[in-house]
């Protein structure tokens, strides 16, 4: 007797269906190859560390990580954003925006407990109840839909290294849930989600299953320790566990090292460093984290130079003390961000403060966030996103301003194996563009065509590399000039100012004038002006409306 399937005829297919249908087969049959070769690579691959700097361990030459936060820790445990689009579009527009590496975050639990880790994403996402966000994935992913959670970060990490992305992957809770809260039972361990014995099971599972995959660079240890319970005792005892097992599970990734106190707070460091032993000497990241979180508004608009200075003081002694010393190290900013509607003046100052301190560091970093929007987030479904690189519908940046102003940060601006001697770049934060002399004088322009200066410190004339001639004031609102005169105060110019961004000189009769741009200036030429904010003497005045923020310019270090 025949099988039974035979007895009747076939079914009727369209050509349309069958299209689509031959499409999702296609896809499919590529995803799963690509899952089972995993042979993607990254920039550089393994890394290694060398004083403050990653490094490419083969050839010794500097890797900055220039990156973006890429959510994928939350309840369903998806990376977000495949409901709205292609995973291959997205993997192409964080390279295209000039990204070379994704933080990743993932959660403890979708490795350690089965009923985490056996589901399929469309089980995840029905468990949730979220039906537009599987409608969503269905059309934009639909190979994914049968994929475990692991599977789905795995392709994720593999189309990222496909488009020369590197990803650092993030231990970011064990709960899969949205993060931080003080009292959220992921904060710290021995909290309520948070078992130690665990939580070095999801890092060992991890770093054995991306062992070899280029793409995966580093590793970080948890996100954020917070929390009540919070203590440097079991911090030193569980981070050595954590390094030690990553390491020994996978020797080629960076171990990425985070502090007390949502990753603010590593100065206990100073009185007792990490010792791990010579194996992980070379592997050894630190990461911190700075928001506007927290701060009083009324002192960034009102005493802006100021506590912009009091903000960078506070930063450096609890992280970025580890890039100086006799023994530094490197840091990594992995997390920072604003509010990119433009909306709050405070993040605005804020970032401007930052991205001049970010880039004379020049810092490895990681913005807070790709996401334009959550499938589930805090109870709330299709949760907008303001931080979110791209727009709620994953359409379009949200903001091209604030990618503008990264275009420097970007770069690789201090490079220790460079054979060229040290200049400095003229960096405007508000407007992220760079001085450069064109036809019409000093102006703002891309600060990947700038003009180059050297500058010897405070009462210095700052010179045009390649000559002898220095800029120079010509007088109140005037453009400066270059002159062959460097000898006169007009010449000599300070960093000035509690936040020391303001560029200053004496014009003929001692009046200090300040290097100045605006907004409302109709060309990109600079002025020289009254200092704003400041008294006679160049100190901060108590309190100042006005925003100090035209004038300030950030001569950054430079060898490339």
């Amino acid at each position: 007797m025949r099988d039974p399937i035979f007895l009747s005829s076939p079914p009727t297919i369209s050509q349309p269906t069958m299209k689509l249908l031959l499409k999702n087969i296609f896809q499919t049959i590529t995803i799963l190859l690509s899952l089972l070769s995993l042979t993607s690579v990254s920039n550089s691959f393994p890394l290694s560390t060398s004083s403050r700097w990653i490094i490419d361990k083969n050839s010794g030459h500097r890797v900055k990580l220039a990156c973006v936060n890429w959510a994928g820790h939350l309840h369903d445990m998806v990376p977000e954003g495949l409901e709205k689009k292609p995973l291959r579009q997205i993997a192409a527009f964080v390279a295209s925006n000039g990204y070379n590496c994704v933080r990743l975050t993932w959660a403890t639990y979708m490795f350690t407990r089965s009923n985490y880790s056996s589901l399929s994403v469309t089980q995840s996402l029905d468990h949730w109840g979220l039906v537009q966000a599987r409608e969503g994935m269905a059309k934009n992913n639909p190979w994914i839909m049968g994929l475990t959670p692991f599977e789905a970060q795995r392709a994720v990490v593999n189309e990222l290294g496909a488009h020369k992305v590197m990803v650092v992957l993030d231990n970011h809770v064990s709960l899969p849930k949205w993060c931080c809260g003080g009292k959220d039972g992921n904060g710290f361990f021995g909290d309520e989600y948070f078992d130690p014995d665990e939580w070095l099971q999801g890092l060992s599972m991890v770093a054995k299953l991306y062992k070899g995959i280029d793409t995966v660079v580093g590793m970080s240890m948890r996100n954020e320790l917070r929390g009540p319970h919070q203590n440097e005792n079991d911090w030193y005892k569980y981070i050595q566990m954590g390094a030690t097992t990553i390491h020994a599970a996978n020797p080629d990734v960076l171990v990425i090292v985070s502090g007390l106190s949502y990753d603010t707070n590593l100065g206990f460091l100073k009185k007792k460093p990490l010792s791990l032993g010579s194996n992980l000497e070379s592997k050894l990241v630190y990461e911190a984290h700075w928001y506007s979180f927290g701060d009083p508004t009324d002192q960034w608009m009102l005493q802006t130079n100021g506590f912009c200075a009091k903000r960078t003081r506070s930063f450096m002694s609890g992280a970025g003390f580890l890039t100086t010393g006799p023994n530094p190290a490197p840091l990594f900013l992995s997390e920072f961000g604003v509010d990119q509607r433009g909306v709050s003046e405070r993040d605005n100052r804020y970032l401007s403060c930052l991205l001049g301190f970010l880039a004379e560091r020049d810092l490895d970093w990681a913005l807070w966030t790709l996401q334009g929007s959550y499938k589930l987030r805090e109870g709330k479904v299709g949760m907008e996103e303001t931080f979110g690189l791209v727009d709620a519908n994953w359409d379009h940046l949200r903001n091209s301003t604030l990618q503008d102003k990264l275009k420097l940060v970007q770069q690789m601006t201090q490079d220790p194996s460079s054979k060229w001697p040290t200049n400095y770049v003229m960096f405007h934060p508000q407007s992220g563009r760079c001085a450069r002399l064109g036809r019409q004088g000093l102006c703002l322009s891309n600060c990947l065509q700038t003009s180059k200066w050297s500058y010897g410190g405070n009462g210095t004339p700052i010179r045009l590399t390649g000559t002898s001639r220095c800029l120079t004031i010509d007088g109140d609102g005037l453009p400066p000039i270059l002159s062959d005169d460097c000898s006169s105060q007009r010449s000599r110019w300070e960093s000035v100012s509690e936040s020391k961004f303001h560029m200053a000189a004496q014009d003929g009769s001692g009046s200090n004038l300040c290097l100045d741009w605006s907004s409302s200036n109709s060309s990109a030429v600079l002025l020289t002006k009254k200092c704003l904010c400041l008294d006679n003497d160049l100190k901060d005045v108590p309190s100042c409306a006005q925003n100090p923020q035209n004038q300030w310019f950030k001569l950054v270090p430079t060898n490339k």
